[in-house]
């Protein structure tokens, strides 16, 4: 099973930048596949539109940067949950961690 978290960022976004710095090695760290989805990056944004689409049918909730962590994202995918707007490196990691463990118990 193919793990992801997908963050929607936008260029002009400076929040979105300073998470940058440490975001994909937050992502990463906890085994999971990193996706960068810039809203300029056409291509990018028609690949994974539909999993945005899923979360946010109109968009208007969505934070900056919004991270979806999912499975399949390239497939059937399965939204297991989401990280909104920016947060120090540690409490970026500790709601990750939060929404995996809350998907471990569920599983189990």
């Amino acid at each position: 099973m193919s793990r992801s978290v997908i963050k929607f960022s936008s260029e002009d976004c400076g929040i979105c930048h300073k998470m940058s710095h440490y975001d994909r090695k937050v992502v990463e760290e906890l085994g999971l596949e990193f996706i960068d989805v810039k809203m300029q990056d056409t291509q990018m944004y028609r690949q994974y539109r539909k999993v945005l689409l899923a979360q946010y049918p109109d968009k208007s909730q969505m934070g900056w940067p919004t991270y979806i962590i999912c499975d399949q994202p390239d497939g059937e995918f399965v939204i297991i949950g989401e990280v909104k707007g920016g947060h120090p490196k540690g409490e970026f990691r500790s709601r990750l961690q939060e929404v995996l463990n809350s998907t471990a118990s569920a599983d189990s």
